[in-house]
């Protein structure tokens, strides 16, 4: 049965999603959410997708899952692969968790606020803070990729596929490869992983001015 993933292009949860079935094999097609014409928020696709109004939903043909950590923890337990050896499987969880609440939200949100919204409706004072926080959560990231081809143990994991999501987006929200030597090996070992695809290559982009 094919596996269908509401998502857009520029969505960095959905790109962890859409990036986790692709590796694990998975048959899959993406569905397109118009995400910045309001249709992610819209009635219908609370009413009849996802409540929260957010993508990616992961629609497995019995059920539809929502948020992007639990799509990845049910491709493991429906392929065995990407989870981990059972010794770290709470590793695994430890990043993706850290990543949704330290890393991604603020990337995400400052990626936004950058590149998707008006100038004028950037709130006043948010963006030195959120910064702050991005700058912290790389420089945890990457030490701790110091002497290490991957998050966690000796292979790519959901860690690596959760954290990985907004570094690979060409606009600026304050990530710099290049000065972060550890990020940027890396994210080569991933781009080199059968499979991979940039998220604009496995996703249709939303944003009008695509």
């Amino acid at each position: 049965m094919t596996l269908h993933l509401h998502c857009f292009g520029e969505s960095g949860h959905s790109y962890k999603a859409a990036l986790g079935l692709t590796l694990a094999g998975l048959d899959w097609q993406p569905v397109h959410v118009d995400f910045f014409a309001g249709e992610a928020r819209g009635e219908a696709f609370r009413r009849d997708v996802n409540a929260m109004g957010e993508c990616p939903v992961l629609d497995t043909g019995t059920e539809r899952l929502t948020q992007s950590g639990v799509i990845l923890h049910w491709i493991t337990d429906r392929t065995g692969l990407l989870g981990g050896a059972e010794r770290d499987r709470y590793e695994v969880l430890r990043w993706v968790l850290w990543d949704n609440h330290k890393m991604s939200s603020q990337a995400g949100m400052i990626r936004f606020l950058l590149n998707f919204l008006p100038a004028e409706k950037r709130p006043e004072g948010a963006m030195p803070f959120l910064e702050g926080r991005l700058a912290a959560a790389l420089g945890v990231l990457d030490a701790h990729l110091a002497g290490r081809d991957w998050i966690v143990g000796d292979g790519v994991t959901h860690a690596d596929l959760s954290c990985c999501s907004y570094l690979f987006y060409p606009e600026p929200f304050g990530f710099d490869r290049e000065a972060h030597a550890n990020i940027d090996r890396w994210l080569a070992n991933i781009e080199a992983l059968p499979g991979w695809k940039h998220p604009y290559d496995m996703m249709r982009r939303a944003w009008p001015a695509a």
